[in-house]
């Protein structure tokens, strides 16, 4: 069995993108605080990743698809945060 790199590399990276919303989700619920967080932000981060997800499905690239998807439900929280909060 042959060891694709590319796609643990891919892997990987996604993990640590995407965990990186973690702290500020985690932040943002415990505090229900959001003012100081940026709307326009948050709106442009979140139409790149789903412009990102589009690209996955296109060139069929599972982990630029599951890694970005997940970061769009993260990013769409913080928005919701965002407004409930901020």
């Amino acid at each position: 069995m042959e060891i694709n790199y590319t796609a643990i590399i891919g892997l990987i990276a996604g993990v640590c993108t995407t965990a990186s919303f973690l702290p500020q989700v985690v932040k943002t619920i415990r505090t229900k605080e959001a003012k100081d967080l940026s709307m326009t932000m948050y709106l442009v981060l979140a139409a790149g990743i789903f412009l990102w997800i589009i690209y996955g499905i296109l060139i069929e690239s599972l982990p630029v698809i599951s890694a970005n998807a997940v970061s769009f439900v993260l990013a769409a929280i913080i928005l919701i945060l965002k407004i409930r909060y901020g």
